[in-house]
């Protein structure tokens, strides 16, 4: 039997239908079982001990700010500054090798050129690229779009999965199989794997989203052929659109400076610290970038977009005037009190770990989205969107009497924007893992060149002492 991608789909159906089966009936808890699946490593530590024992939960110190765990040239995130021992709040600024971000943007914008492969550049190498180091770049980019027919055979039929995150994890792994020397850590070989995942994740994650459409919808999954010439920006759009679908270039300039606010955010956040602790071990390159992948996968990390999106259009739904202060403000002030949306009492797009005044990001998509909004007829929607970060902070004051600064984040904006650019949400994060990639390979290098110093940290010890018991006096 020839094993089409509409067989293999259905095939993995009744597999997984299975598998489903299976594991409910293993799920059944008696009283044998009761000690396995409410054990000890479910149990809780009381607030205190992490403070009596001086313990840096989260690796943050008591003050909120984070333990400094490594030196680094690649980026610095600023939200605040330490004035004898204080934490003074300050406006945010993300710098990328000495670039200040809004800088790299505003120069790529201005000259109506694609930016983010001179950021991956300038991540990868430390230095800004002359002309022709930059088409060369794009060149090797453009050479590894296609992927070999072997590896297509194998994806994404091996790694179809209710997950793109859960693929893109997979298909880096696979990967590691299609590399003549995938344990080789030598420079030149980490700047090749580097490239290779920079040209084909785009695609990877493209060809995982119309793979998960065909098995929704019983069809035969159908992508794209590449065009070796187009940005990482338009790529995206091309493989999305599909060969009859269009994008503008304003579209396509406004999807490049998310990749490019997506590639870098300092070595502490979760998924690039992942990536130098893997590093760290001098494992192979894409053991670390997957578990990268897996970590940005969170929803605690990566997630949040996705629901900012849903918090948008619950205030639609229930707020009248979109345009009245009062009457947002006062939605606003039922989510934090629990009595709308979730009931969880976030609202989320607010707040941030470093960013205290502002956070740049958020600042540069609010810039360059309003004309793209204007454009489609979403100009209402938009401004909502500005209203929210206007008024939420206030908000918060006078609901829960926060008295730290509160600014909106980066993903106030992003879901909104993907939306205007008619990309679906499953691939929300898959595209900030898509553009973290060129961090991520800084960092790991960064970690194997430089720091040369296995990653472990101390835990304290909170056990008693216990004497064994043979199995029948138990």
């Amino acid at each position: 039997m020839a094993y089409t991608a509409q067989n293999i789909l259905y095939r993995f159906d009744d597999a997984l239908s299975r598998l489903v089966v299976d594991y409910e009936a293993s799920r059944q808890i008696g009283p044998e079982s009761e000690r396995l699946y409410r054990g000890a490593s479910m149990e809780s530590f009381d607030e205190a001990y992490f403070e009596s024992h001086n313990v840096k939960r989260g690796l943050r110190n008591s003050d909120g700010s984070g333990v400094v765990a490594g030196l680094t040239h690649i980026s610095n995130v600023h939200g605040y500054d330490k004035v004898d021992g204080r934490v003074v709040p300050d406006e945010g600024r993300l710098t990328l090798r000495g670039y200040d971000i809004a800088d790299l943007i505003t120069h790529a914008q201005a000259e109506d050129r694609f930016g983010y492969e001179e950021v991956a550049y300038l991540l990868l190498t430390g230095s800004l690229p002359r002309q022709d180091e930059l088409a060369d770049f794009c060149d090797r980019l453009g050479a590894n779009r296609q992927m070999s027919k072997g590896y297509v055979e194998e994806f994404p039929s091996s790694t179809l999965s209710t997950s793109i995150m859960n693929v893109l994890a997979r298909a880096v792994l696979l990967l590691y199989a299609f590399d003549a020397e995938p344990d080789d850590t030598s420079p030149e070989h980490e700047i090749d794997i580097a490239v290779s995942l920079l040209s084909r994740l785009p695609r990877i994650a493209a060809i995982a989203h119309a793979a998960a459409s065909a098995h929704q919808e019983g069809r035969r999954a159908v992508v794209s052929t590449p065009d070796t010439s187009l940005s990482t920006a338009e790529t995206i759009l091309q493989i999305l659109r599909g060969e009859d679908g269009e994008f503008t270039h304003e579209e396509a300039m406004l999807l490049d400076v998310m990749l490019m606010l997506h590639a870098e955010h300092g070595g502490g956040n979760n998924s690039t610290f992942t990536c130098r602790v893997l590093s760290s071990s001098a494992t192979d390159a894409y053991s670390a970038y997957a578990a990268a992948i897996g970590s940005l996968k969170g929803p605690r990390h990566g997630g949040a977009n996705a629901k900012v999106v849903h918090m948008h259009e619950d205030i639609r739904e229930h707020v009248g005037r979109w345009d009245d202060d009062d009457e947002v403000a006062a939605y606003l002030a039922r989510i934090l009190r629990r009595e709308a949306f979730d009931g969880t009492g976030l609202i989320y797009g607010m707040g941030h770990a470093v960013y205290t005044l502002s956070d740049p990001r958020a600042s540069l998509c609010r810039r360059y989205a309003a004309a793209l909004a204007e454009d489609k007829g979403l100009g209402e929607e938009f401004h909502l969107i500005e209203r929210i970060e206007r008024l939420a902070p206030e908000v918060m004051r006078d609901v829960q009497g926060i008295k730290k600064p509160i600014c909106a984040n980066i993903d106030l904006y992003t879901g909104f924007i993907y939306q205007m650019l008619d990309i679906p949400e499953t691939l929300f994060t898959p595209l900030f893992a898509v553009a973290r990639t060129a961090g991520w390979a800084a960092h790991r290098m960064e970690e194997l060149f430089g720091a040369r110093r296995i990653i472990r940290p101390a835990y304290y010890s909170m056990m008693d002492e216990m004497e064994y018991r043979p199995i029948s006096e138990r």
